[in-house]
């Protein structure tokens, strides 16, 4: 049987067609560094890419949460570990001032310190961050958490409000201390046995005014209150330092994991030049000799 000339010339035609289509494909791979340049090219890599892509996404969100949320958690810890110091002072002081060899005149000037160390802690109590937010007042961030001394008392203004943020595809941590927790409430007894539960601030000023007036009795009391304040402020900043670590331990993972995925995703989606390089000269070659 014989083949027409117009059949070969028809069939050479389209095989240099077939091969100037495969040429200009590798070569376009080559320009942009990818594999594949439209869905149509690979279906199945195409549904991989877009998977990756959107996981890596989901990621980089958690490792920004993460970081957001540490810093706002190391403000609450500097914020207690220094109010904790102070506490640690000021039981210095009141054991200092319920020495009987103190005169009033003696506990007057230890008053003065307590005083401003007292401002200090609630000044302390109610820190900002660069937002301007009030870090211990709940969701109520616009507000201070402690007021001024209305009464005898320093309300707590904030409200009993946790935050908690996603740091993982099952995890959560919580974003802030409130200030009850932070500057906890004191159980007191009177001289009748009566129990009742005393503001962080009270505590404070009551001590003050003890030292002011004289009063060894109630000066002796605060070392006792001061003791039990400053152990449940160890305790805030135990639990912020727990949240850092497990927010540290997060973002190791989440970075690791980005960093597996983009590997994947580069061998997915980006070209292999040794190979690419090779079709397309092999492709010219054929190119050249079927035309020739």
């Amino acid at each position: 049987m014989q083949i027409s000339t117009n059949l070969m010339l028809d069939k050479a035609i389209s095989q240099m067609g077939k091969t100037k289509d495969r040429l200009g494909q590798v070569q376009l791979q080559l320009s942009t560094t990818k594999s594949i340049i439209k869905p149509s090219d690979s279906p199945d890599k195409t549904t991989t890419i877009t998977r990756l892509q959107s996981a890596i996404t989901r990621q980089d969100s958690y490792v920004a949460t993460i970081k957001n949320t540490m810093n706002k958690l190391s403000l609450q810890e500097t914020a207690l570990k220094s109010s904790s110091d102070i506490l640690v002072r000021m039981k210095e002081l009141a054991i200092q001032g319920a020495n009987d060899t103190m005169s009033p005149q003696d506990r007057k000037e230890i008053a003065i310190e307590v005083a401003g160390l007292r401002d200090q802690i609630r000044s302390l109590a109610n820190t900002q961050d660069e937002n301007g937010s009030y870090i211990f007042s709940g969701s109520r961030v616009d507000t201070p958490a402690y007021g001024p001394n209305v009464d005898g008392q320093r309300p707590y203004q904030g409200d009993q409000s946790v935050g908690y943020v996603p740091v993982g595809a099952q995890r959560e941590v919580d974003t802030n201390r409130t200030g009850t927790q932070a500057f906890s409430r004191i159980i007191r007894s009177d001289q009748q046995g009566n129990q009742e539960s005393v503001g962080f601030f009270k505590v404070l000023d009551d001590f003050v005014s003890a030292l002011q007036n004289n009063k060894p009795a109630e000066i002796q009391r605060s070392v006792g209150e001061l003791d039990i304040a400053q152990h449940g402020m160890t305790e805030s900043i135990a639990n912020v330092g727990s949240g850092i670590n497990v927010l540290q331990s997060q973002q190791s993972v989440a970075e690791e994991n980005i960093l597996r995925m983009k590997t994947t995703l580069s061998d997915v989606k980006d070209v292999d030049y040794t190979e690419a390089i090779t079709q397309m000269n092999k492709d010219m070659l054929a190119l050249e000799a079927a035309q020739s």
